[in-house]
């Protein structure tokens, strides 16, 4: 279940609209958020990978599935990317 959906059920369409500035904002602050947990992601597995080929009582499950997290989440920010640069050469391709 979507966090806070339960509250928001008994609000307006208008109450719950927000604001363009608070679209706005709210848009760049979730990328850049996104963009530093996928980071945060990369550097914990590399630092487990590291530990495992160190002989750190690491197991190999932990390592794997923190890879496989980080190359999860590096795919997303990717077809993210993909999708946003294709919506903007759509909409410079449109005739004026």
């Amino acid at each position: 279940m979507v966090p806070g959906l339960i509250e928001q059920l008994g609000k307006s369409a208008k109450e719950m609209a927000p604001t363009d500035t608070e679209a706005k904002v709210s848009f760049v602050e979730m990328l850049g958020n996104f963009i530093g947990d996928v980071n945060d992601l990369q550097k914990e597995s590399a630092r487990l990978q590291e530990a495992f080929m160190a002989g750190e009582p690491v197991e190999l499950h932990q390592v794997m599935i923190k890879a496989e997290k980080a190359g999860l989440a590096t795919d997303l920010l990717l077809e993210i990317r993909n999708r946003l640069t294709k919506a903007y050469d759509d909409l410079a391709r449109m005739p004026l």
